[in-house]
C-alpha cells in the first residue's frame, strides 16, 4: 500500500512539476501575438523561452511514461477516453515545436505571420485542454468496468471543465507575463508587466469560483475534511496568488515568477490530494474508479521503477537549475544576433 501511495504522489509531483515549467511556455505563447507588436519583440519572446521549452516538456513525457509502466490500466482507460482532447494536445505541441525553429528560416511576412499562428494555437490549446481534462478528471469520466467510454468529446466541455481549462490558461498566462517581466527590457517588458496586472484580476475571482464549484461538482473536499490539515495546501496555493501580484507591484520580477510556479504547483496538488486514492474516477459508478491500489503494476514493477526514479529524477532536476541559472539574464541585441539565436 506503501508502495502505491508514492506512485500516486510521484505521478502527481511529475505533472505538477510539467505544469509549472513549461507553464510559462505556454504563457509567453498565449500572449505572444498580442504584446510582440514588432518581429524584433516575437524574436526577443521567443528566445527567451528558446533554450529551456524542449526540456520542459520532458517532464510530460516522463508524467506519460510514469502512468504507463506504473499505472497501465490507467493509461488505457484515460488515453481511450480522453482521445480527442489529448491526440489534439500533441499535434499542437508538434506545430509548436516546428514553428519555433521553422519561423526564421525564410523572411517572408506571410511565412513568419503563418508560424506565429501555430505558435499561438500550440500554446492555447494545450493550456486550456489540459484544463478541461484534468476538471473532467476531479469530476469523473463516464466510463463502465470494462474501461468504455460513454460520452463524446463536447460531454467533456461541460461548464465544470470549461471552467478549469480557462483557470489553466489564466494561470500560465499569469506565470509567463512573469518570466517576460524578467527576461525582456524597454516596453516589451512593461506591456509583460500590464498583462500580468490586468490577468491577475481575471485569475483571483476565476480561482474562487473554482474552488466553490469543486466542492459541488466534484468529491475533493472529502479528503480535505477527513484530514484538515491538508487545507494548508489550499492557503498556500492562494498565498502564492497574491504573492505574485505583490512582488510585481514590488518590481521583484524573480520572485513573482517563482510565487507563480508555487501557486501553480499548488493548484495541481489540490486537486491530486483532494482525488486520492483515485486516479481515474467513473463518474458512472464508484465501483469502477481506477485508483493506486487497483490499476497499479506489480510490486516488483513499481520497487525496480522507484530506484531508477530516485536517480533520474533528481539528476533532471539538478540539470534543469543549471539551464535556468545560466540563461537567466534577460535576451538582448547580441542574443539576437547569435547564430543560433530563433
Amino acid at each position: 500500500m506503501l508502495l502505491e501511495s508514492s506512485w500516486f504522489f510521484l505521478w502527481g509531483l511529475l505533472w505538477a512539476v510539467f505544469f509549472m515549467t513549461d507553464g510559462f511556455d505556454f504563457g509567453v505563447g498565449t500572449i505572444y501575438p498580442f504584446i510582440g507588436k514588432t518581429d524584433r519583440d516575437r524574436r526577443v519572446m521567443i528566445n527567451s523561452i528558446g533554450p529551456l521549452w524542449d526540456g520542459n516538456e520532458v517532464w510530460l513525457l516522463t508524467a506519460g511514461g510514469v502512468t504507463f509502466a506504473a499505472f497501465p490500466q490507467v493509461y488505457a482507460t484515460m488515453f481511450s477516453s480522453l482521445y480527442t482532447p489529448l491526440m489534439l494536445i500533441l499535434f499542437a505541441l508538434i506545430f509548436r515545436g516546428v514553428a519555433f525553429e521553422f519561423r526564421g528560416q525564410i523572411d517572408s511576412p506571410g511565412w513568419k505571420k503563418f508560424w506565429d499562428i501555430c505558435i499561438f494555437w500550440g500554446s492555447f490549446l494545450p493550456a486550456l485542454l489540459f484544463g478541461v481534462a484534468f476538471a473532467n478528471i476531479f469530476a469523473g469520466i463516464p466510463f463502465d468496468g470494462e474501461g468504455l467510454y460513454h460520452g463524446n468529446t463536447l460531454k467533456l466541455l461541460n461548464p465544470y471543465g470549461l471552467l478549469g481549462g480557462v483557470l489553466f490558461v489564466l494561470l500560465f498566462i499569469q506565470h509567463g507575463a512573469n518570466w517576460l517581466a524578467i527576461k525582456t527590457r524597454d516596453e516589451l517588458q512593461q506591456r509583460a508587466i500590464a498583462v500580468s496586472a490586468k490577468n491577475w484580476l481575471v485569475l483571483v475571482p476565476v480561482a474562487v469560483i473554482f474552488l466553490i464549484y469543486s466542492f459541488f461538482a466534484t468529491d475533493l473536499y472529502d479528503n480535505y475534511f477527513k484530514y484538515p490539515i491538508l487545507f494548508i495546501v489550499i492557503l498556500i496555493a492562494v498565498g502564492a496568488l497574491f504573492a505574485t501580484r505583490y512582488f510585481a507591484v514590488k518590481q521583484s520580477y524573480f520572485k513573482a515568477w517563482f510565487a507563480s510556479a508555487v501557486m501553480i504547483v499548488g493548484c495541481t496538488f489540490y486537486g491530486i490530494i483532494g482525488l486520492f486514492p483515485n486516479l481515474f474516477p467513473s463518474s458512472i459508478d464508484k465501483a469502477f474508479n481506477l485508483t493506486a491500489f487497483n490499476a497499479s503494476s506489480s510490486p516488483l514493477t513499481l520497487k525496480i521503477m522507484l530506484g531508477v526514479v530516485l536517480v533520474a529524477i533528481p539528476t533532471v532536476i539538478c540539470y534543469q537549475v543549471w539551464a535556468y541559472h545560466f540563461f537567466k539574464d534577460p535576451v538582448t541585441q547580441e542574443d539576437l544576433d547569435m547564430e543560433e539565436a530563433y
